[in-house]
């Protein structure tokens, strides 16, 4: 008697697939040696960094990637860092990632987590304030040089990076007050555009200068760490001893002159944001991974930003046929009022 005719009258078909079903059959896909295919050019279009990165990043966090195996047409390495560059470089869905690199979604997702995360491990490495005296005053100089302005060792401000809505009870929590959920991300930057300090774990909501007064930097600055030493920051955050904003209505002459040098030298960290969102486009067009990964994202592509810089590479190659979204956080005076402080927005 065959096993179907039990079904005859019978109408669970989920039931009748699961006894039908043939797991399916396993396929290896091909892989294509993308240091060999692509010329420099190519490949930093693809990647968004040089072959000379790629190979350095890859020595740092090769032991943490490592397939233990080679069974089963393994991923290597370096295929998987190419593949989460690559995910990175497109902003795109995890599938279209694992296409380009021969791998399943599911892998695709496994990979981009695992090397995000040992990425980000890497950060008390690439991403630090001075420490030594001698530090802190050449940073004073480098940021005196582009516009008088005394004793600043960093330039700060937050962006937000888009997720989608991560539900729960808190998912509200993450809507920030352009409509849309994301992380509002603080960093702060020194001259050369790199990334000296970088908090990726709060919601949208959250105002930046509450992000700031819970940060290390805020308790290193309060209690004297850096001595005398000033950031310089937006009307967003609280005019204070060591965080300094500018006039928000500015009179002829000294406080005119003052605002200008103020701005110009909070300048790179706008400007970082606008290279680390050309060259990791991901940032632009919002993660779809959980928020464990997206954090954990945020930091890797800070790391590889600053890593690209120490080789000199501020300019990020333009994609080709890709719409990039207008990034709107250039903006020298923030919209909303600050919770504390000097500076105020006028209405």
């Amino acid at each position: 008697m065959d096993y179907m005719d039990l079904f005859e009258d019978d109408d669970d078909y989920e039931l009748i697939q699961f006894l039908n079903y043939q797991r399916r059959v396993y396929t290896v896909h091909q892989r294509l040696d993308h240091f060999e295919k692509w010329d420099d050019h190519d490949f930093k279009v693809r990647f968004r960094l040089g072959k000379d990165v790629v190979l350095q990043v890859v020595e740092y966090i090769e032991d943490e990637i490592s397939s233990q195996t080679n069974r089963n047409n393994a991923v290597t390495a370096i295929n998987k860092l190419l593949l989460t560059l690559r995910f990175y470089a497109t902003g795109n869905f995890l599938i279209t990632a694992g296409d380009f690199m021969g791998v399943s979604k599911t892998t695709a997702c496994i990979i981009v987590r695992d090397v995000s995360v040992a990425i980000a491990k890497l950060r008390p490495r690439f991403i630090r304030m001075p420490e030594t005296e001698t530090e802190i005053r050449n940073l004073q100089r480098r940021f005196y040089q582009i516009a008088k302005f005394p004793r600043t060792i960093g330039a700060i401000d937050c962006t937000h990076i888009k997720i989608q809505n991560p539900g729960g009870p808190n998912g509200e929590y993450f809507r920030n007050r352009k409509g849309y959920f994301s992380l509002n991300v603080q960093t702060i930057s020194c001259p050369d555009l790199k990334i000296m300090d970088v908090v990726a774990r709060w919601p949208g909501s959250c105002h930046d200068q509450t992000i700031f007064k819970k940060s290390r930097v805020y308790n290193k600055l309060i209690s004297g760490y850096w001595k005398n030493s000033l950031i310089v920051a937006d009307s967003g955050y609280a005019n204070s001893q060591y965080v300094v904003t500018p006039y928000l209505n500015p009179q002829n002459g000294p406080e005119g002159l003052y605002n200008e040098s103020l701005i110009r030298t909070r300048n790179p960290v706008e400007r970082s944001y606008g290279v680390l969102k050309r060259r990791f486009p991901i940032l632009s067009f919002g993660s779809r991974l959980k928020i464990e990964t997206t954090q954990a994202m945020i930091i890797a592509c800070c790391i590889l930003h600053n890593i690209a810089c120490d080789h000199n590479d501020l300019e990020p190659p333009e994609l080709l046929g890709m719409c990039m979204p207008v990034i709107d956080d250039l903006n020298l005076i923030e919209e909303h009022e600050p919770e504390e402080g000097n500076a105020r927005i006028e209405i």
